[in-house]
């Protein structure tokens, strides 16, 4: 992809006040919230909290680092505590955003949860979150590789529908591949805890031993627990699973609930596998990254109206992200077009689907994670 050519002219004013993440969840905290926002007009509630903590926000949630661990070569488990009006009560499998300032500008990804909730008094009030380090991942490297304990972090509250229900199915199968693995651990994590774990058969892959996340932790619930089978898959040695094999590895998967997550050919040969089989209803996937369609047009200039904020976008680059490159704190959730947070209104011009090629008309609402300018267009935020 071509560097895009950046043209601002105006930034965000500092009093702009941003809507809070994760707001209408907890009417306690959102009550408060507004108390606060009232009693310290015409300055934003942030000048007088943040005197006494960093992680006290009246408009969005935060979080500090508290540690790095490696869990291999190019990934690694960030230990965060959540600051103030942070829901710890989670479905195991959610993810949640996480926004870094790196080079004096805020960079935004969502990454799954490894954490187990927490739901009862005495319970450690931190997060945990494993992330791959990507080669074009720029945020991935640096939280892999840069990021320091006490480093001060902006959160999404948790979403996502890849979840596991309370209580578990009776058999489950869990099929993920490389850092696939990460919203299963906090499945396994969360049923472990609640000592639920019963007839759990986990084929995973990874390149080699030395690839797998979390393999200390994986061998110790095999060995603890007689109903949890781990099948590690090493593909440089062993190859890829081929799932139309499948009953050769586990002859009772049609029966079985399944939560799959990993690279896309495995999602959608999964996928295929289970639809042929009719039992498409049993099988559970996430995907961490969207399928675009190819690019087209030469896109155009992006208007922010409310900010006045412009910048030019190519075809191939999300509105998200453009506006983020202006300096535009864009509402954001999954960055992958499941959630509908990011949804705006498209004031004038045209944009187009990058997953489908369809453009969108002015009057309409578009998801700014997964739509690009189609010639000069202005958004309504």
């Amino acid at each position: 992809m071509a560097k895009n050519e950046v043209k601002i002219k105006a930034k965000v004013a500092d009093t702009v006040r941003p809507a809070v993440a994760g707001a209408g969840k907890r009417p306690a905290v959102d009550a408060l919230r507004a108390l606060v926002g009232r009693i310290t007009t015409p300055l934003l509630p942030d000048d007088y909290l943040q005197l006494a903590n960093p992680l006290w926000s009246a408009r969005e949630l935060r979080g500090r680092v508290l540690d790095v661990r490696r869990e291999t070569e190019d990934s690694a488990t960030l230990v965060i505590k959540p600051g103030w009006g942070f829901s710890f009560d989670y479905r195991p499998g959610q993810y949640i955003g996480i926004g870094l300032l790196v080079d004096g500008r805020w960079r935004w990804r969502s990454y799954s949860l490894t954490s187990a909730p927490v739901t009862g008094p005495g319970r450690s009030r931190t997060i945990t979150i494993t992330v791959k380090a990507m080669p074009e991942g720029f945020l991935s490297t640096h939280l892999v590789g840069g990021v320091r304990p006490g480093t001060i972090v902006r959160l999404a509250a948790p979403q996502g529908n890849f979840v596991l229900p309370d209580p578990a199915p009776p058999s489950v199968l869990f099929v993920t591949g490389g850092s696939g693995i990460t919203p299963v651990m906090s499945m396994l994590r969360t049923l472990d805890r609640r000592g639920q774990i019963g007839d759990i058969v986990h084929i995973h892959s990874a390149p080699t031993e030395s690839d797998v996340m979390f393999a200390a932790e994986l061998a110790e619930l095999a060995r603890g627990h007689e109903g949890y089978r781990l099948m590690v898959r090493t593909t440089r040695t062993q190859g890829r699973l081929d799932l139309q094999h499948l009953d050769d590895v586990v002859p009772d998967w049609r029966q079985r609930q399944t939560w799959a997550c990993g690279p896309e050919g495995m999602l959608d040969a999964a996928h295929k596998v289970w639809q042929a089989a009719g039992v498409a209803d049993r099988l559970h996937l996430e995907r961490f990254a969207v399928s675009r369609a190819a690019a087209h047009g030469q896109g155009g200039t992006v208007t922010f109206g409310r900010s006045g904020t412009t910048i030019d976008a190519d075809a191939a680059t999300s509105l998200m992200e453009a506006g983020e490159k202006a300096g535009v704190q864009m509402p954001f959730g999954c960055r992958m077009g499941i959630c509908q947070s990011c949804v705006v209104s498209l004031v004038d011009g045209h944009v187009r689907d990058l997953r489908t090629g369809a453009e969108h008309e002015p009057g309409t609402r578009i998801q700014t994670c997964v739509s690009s300018a189609s010639g000069d267009c202005v958004l309504d935020i």
